[in-house]
């Protein structure tokens, strides 16, 4: 029997992971298509400066599925560092290591805030008016004192609307401890007898987190793969009992025919694809799903360390940023000497004004953040570039789940079309999870048919994911 061909739509985690187990077991010939010129998606990393540096902050967390695990080893060899997490969080003028540690919250936290969140536990306040959101979960389990000062305008600057708006799947998928006691459980991960398998812990790649992309693209490659780099996908046309992809790259247009279509993009651009297009409800619900977009603002200062600290994290809403990076410390880099490319996260929206800023505008932006932190550049910037992310976080607003059922129920009532990944099932995944996901899907094609009582089975696994900070 001919291998079936499978077309994969993008080449980020989900859609490499899933290209070399398939070529590994034999299960299909694979194309890979992917508009940017470089694998990884918001996974890659990319050199600036004379440094490698990531679209944010990345890291592999130790809670990564075994099997995955095993292989991202086997693949990275040395390559693949264990390291300690050595971040901080800006928490009313006072910087908390995170992850949380008992002494360092005894000696920096600030004492008003402490009694506060204590008495939190004794007064239970109760939140709104009864309807269930983000808000209401995270203020019923952790208290008003940690909502008002931390969860609720972090979840502003991060999604760009009040908490009240937001589902509580935001605060069960989004929020690891999103509960008091997991809160404590995290906090006592740091003493010696309480200390979990990995806490505290996180694996990176010697040459930048898109290394591990590069290595599924590069074994899967040499196995029979195709990855094909700059190249646009314009149309699906479904064709008797084949699928016809039609698009455009550099040398001109593109025409594959496809037994299976395997789609990582978003799911709301995959509706926009697929002919004859889909039933008006399913068009209205693609247009009703939305993402927060974000600008990464990279900015090369002339000494070789900014600081110890691998992340900083800004939940206050006088800091327009929210996270700020240091590739160097987290691969314990020396090189380029005299110089480190700091990364600062800017969520927003692509008709804001700060997404029309230029590079200039956007490094002062920057600047006034972190001197509002009280850690100034200690230089001016060598070099100042911006790269934009239209698609960075699903927004779940009351009643997404409505939207995307609808559009996750035409995609799956398609012939051979599978939607997955993070973006595929609009979903606030880790790299492990998008990994895990493509793993899931191989296991599914059998004899070149999909099982799809087993997919459903493994969406039932993947609902229980929960984001690592």
């Amino acid at each position: 029997m001919a291998e079936p061909h499978v077309v994969i739509l993008g080449a980020g985690p989900a859609g490499l992971g899933a290209a070399l187990r398939l070529r590994q077991q034999r299960r299909a010939r694979v194309t890979v298509l992917e508009q940017n010129r470089y694998v990884g998606g918001l996974a890659a990393s990319f050199e600036l400066g004379g440094q490698r540096v990531d679209f944010g902050s990345h890291r592999l967390h130790p809670a990564c599925d075994a099997e995955v695990m095993r292989d991202i080893r086997a693949l990275l060899g040395d390559d693949l560092l264990d390291r300690p997490r050595h971040g901080r969080i800006r928490l009313r003028g006072r910087w908390i290591h995170f992850p949380l540690k008992p002494v360092d919250l005894l000696l920096h936290l600030d004492p008003p805030f402490a009694m506060a969140t204590l008495l939190d536990r004794v007064r239970r306040a109760p939140y709104g008016n009864g309807t269930e959101s983000f808000a209401s979960v995270l203020w019923s389990s952790l208290g008003p004192t940690i909502c008002r000062e931390f969860y609720f305008p972090y979840a502003r600057k991060i999604w760009g609307v009040e908490p009240d708006v937001l589902s509580p799947i935001q605060a069960r998928r989004r929020v690891s401890a999103a509960s008091f006691a997991k809160l404590i459980r995290k906090v006592l991960s740091a003493v010696p007898g309480f200390k979990p398998p990995g806490a505290g812990r996180f694996f990176y790649p010697r040459k930048g987190y898109g290394q591990i992309s590069e290595a599924y693209a590069s074994a899967a490659e040499k196995i029979g793969a195709e990855i094909k780099l700059g190249c646009r996908v314009e149309a699906l046309v479904r064709e008797s009992d084949a699928w016809r992809v039609r698009g455009t790259a550099a040398d001109g247009p593109i025409e594959l025919t496809a037994d299976h279509i395997w789609s990582t993009v978003p799911v709301s651009i995959l509706a926009r694809l697929v002919q004859p297009p889909p039933p008006p409800e399913v068009a209205q619900a693609a247009a009703s799903i939305a993402y927060r977009a974000m600008i990464l603002v990279y900015i090369t200062v002339p000494v070789d360390r900014f600081t110890e600290f691998d992340a900083h994290y800004f939940p206050s809403s006088d800091i327009r940023i929210t996270r700020l990076s240091e590739t160097k410390n987290y691969a314990l880099l020396t090189e380029p000497r005299g110089q480190t490319t700091l990364c600062a996260e800017l969520p927003c929206d692509p008709d804001d004004d700060v997404w029309k800023m230029d590079d200039a505008a956007l490094g002062s932006l920057v600047a006034d953040a972190l001197d509002r932190a009280a850690i100034p550049l200690p230089a001016p910037p060598v070099l100042v570039y911006a790269r934009r992310l239209r698609h960075a976080y699903p927004i779940y607003h009351h009643g997404y789940e409505q939207h995307f059922n609808t559009l996750d129920h035409w995609a799956a009532s398609l012939p051979n079309l599978l939607s997955y990944g993070r973006q595929g099932l609009f979903a606030h995944d880790n790299t492990h999870h998008a990994l895990f996901m493509a793993y899931s899907a191989v296991d599914c094609l059998q004899d070149g048919r999909f099982d799809a009582a087993r997919w459903d089975r493994y969406r039932e696994v993947f609902a229980t994911h929960v984001v690592e900070d």
